[in-house]
């Protein structure tokens, strides 16, 4: 699983595994599914980062596992 930030573009990327994607669909304004060939949700990615979360800073950035 692999999570990018681009400050440029305003986004947040999370790629659940390194399958082929073969369709996007925009699920809500600014959030984009990406599928694989097995229907399988295998990316997510979130436009206008800033205005969803506004104090959000990759500092500030933390991970939890159960």
């Amino acid at each position: 699983m692999k999570l990018s930030v681009d400050e440029q573009a305003d986004a947040l990327y999370l790629r659940l595994d390194d399958s082929k994607i073969v369709e996007s669909e925009e699920v809500s304004p600014g959030v984009v599914l990406d599928f694989n060939d097995q229907n399988q949700v295998v990316g997510v990615e979130i436009l206008n980062l800033s205005k969803r979360v506004p104090k959000f800073s990759l500092k500030d950035f933390q991970f939890q596992a159960a």
